[in-house]
């Protein structure tokens, strides 16, 4: 089954909790704090599996969660670090953040990895917070959460030629023909759902891949017919070739399908206009082909245009030794993603304000969001005096206790941050 789209949720794991120890050893007296550190928690990483050429196996698991960091030991030991979650994409493949429409990566190469989702670090042990003052706290805290997101996966075709046209005007049958590929065949449009691969070898040494791609209908570039499931997997191929049956069996007009098409893929990207391309005129072994040949190199001088028939292998290798120049000669075309994100990494960031505590009343509960302030939150061990003592001041400290108040805050208030609520005490 060739599935070329996917949504899946992934997750990184948790940081390992620090601990309270203190270091007890014979003839060592006052030790000391000694408790390690959590470990970090393990990410989730796709990564480019060249054996892989659909995303099938996202059907049916659509969860992935990384292991968490295992926590600090005594004698300050530090807790083993989360094991990486891998996930195996094929190359091609397009990510995105589902809810932002962030662009996260391509993977296009095999051994091509992406980390999507980052494992939490480990909570710090009571050794961490020892000073001269403090010489034996009772205080660790918790690991951070890994950072989880849903994230949309999307694969384009990789070849190096993409066989575009209307449906039933002989694309699958032209595969078949150069190359050992056996794409289904039948006698009535859109036969070919999804894309297929051949491999044309010329000689030892001298092959290309070549893509059988869906059959285009009139208004594919706003979704019409396969629309953009075609289209995206155009965007990935170096040279095209567009098939037209020049015997017009359907009662189709060659010239008129030309500009359709061309058309169609100006309007989806117009960066496809330079992509080279020829014209294979299919069915020439058919009656009334020669005449609306001669009418379309009339209309169309500037192409190049190879009369061939894929049944009976009529200029099958002429059109194969130039496909391959053509290949040969032009680059591996970037993807409109991946040319944002570049143009994007050559900007001059400066250093930007503080994001603000943001405080508003709901059902008569004072909510604060802020994300240091909910991480602290859930890093922090409520168990612990020592602990409750210093999340106080970091929330005075924060401004948060004032902005309460000005808010509106009076004593016995019931304040949420993230999942911890508890009383405002003035």
């Amino acid at each position: 089954m060739f599935v070329d789209h996917a949504v899946i949720y992934v997750k990184g794991g948790n940081g390992g909790n620090g601990i309270v120890s203190w270091r007890r050893e014979k003839y060592v007296p006052r030790g000391g704090p000694a408790g390690g550190d959590g470990g970090r928690g393990g990410d989730v990483v796709l990564v480019v599996d060249e054996g892989l050429r659909t995303l099938v196996d996202f059907r049916y698991q659509r969860h992935f969660k990384a292991k968490s960091g295992e926590p600090g030991g005594p004698a300050n030991r530090h807790g083993a670090n989360g094991e990486d979650l891998v996930v195996k994409v094929p190359p091609g493949t397009v990510v995105r953040d589902r809810d932002t429409g962030e662009w996260l990566g391509d993977l296009v190469h095999p051994g091509d990895r992406l980390v999507v989702a980052r494992g939490g670090r480990g909570g710090r042990g009571n050794a961490h917070f020892a000073n001269s003052v403090r010489k034996a706290p009772e205080i660790a805290e918790k690991g951070e959460p890994g950072e989880e997101r849903t994230i949309e996966l999307e694969l384009r075709v990789l070849a190096d030629v993409g066989l575009v046209g209307y449906p039933s005007v002989g694309k699958s049958t032209l595969l078949r023909a150069m190359t050992r590929a056996e794409p289904k065949i039948g006698a009535y449009p859109f036969t070919t759902l999804h894309p297929e691969l051949g491999v044309v070898e010329l000689s030892e040494g001298r092959s290309f891949v070549m893509a059988d791609l869906p059959g285009l209908i009139e208004g594919a570039h706003e979704g019409r017919g396969l629309g953009h499931q075609f289209l995206r997997h155009v965007e990935r191929t170096r040279v095209l070739v567009h098939v037209i049956d020049m015997a017009a069996v359907d009662g189709r007009d060659p010239v008129e399908d030309y500009r359709v098409i061309e058309e169609e893929l100006a309007r989806y990207r117009a960066e496809l206009a330079d992509r080279p391309r020829i014209v294979a005129a299919n069915k020439m072994d058919l009656p009334d082909a020669e005449e609306h040949l001669a009418r379309f190199r009339a209309a169309y001088p500037h192409l190049e245009v190879y009369p061939i028939s894929g049944v009976t292998h009529q200029g099958l290798q002429p059109l194969a030794e130039r496909l391959y120049q053509l290949v040969d000669m032009t680059p591996e075309p970037a993807s409109r993603e991946a040319e944002v994100a570049d143009a994007t990494a050559r900007k001059v960031y400066r250093l930007a304000e503080e994001e603000p505590i943001k405080i508003y009343r709901e059902d008569g509960i004072f909510v604060v969001e802020h994300p240091e302030i909910e991480k602290l939150v859930q890093m922090t061990n409520f168990d612990q005096y020592d602990a409750v003592k210093r999340f106080q001041r970091i929330m005075k400290s924060r401004g948060v206790d004032d902005a309460l108040r000005a808010h509106g805050a009076q004593d016995g208030d019931v304040i949420r941050i993230g999942d911890m609520v508890f009383d405002f005490v003035d």
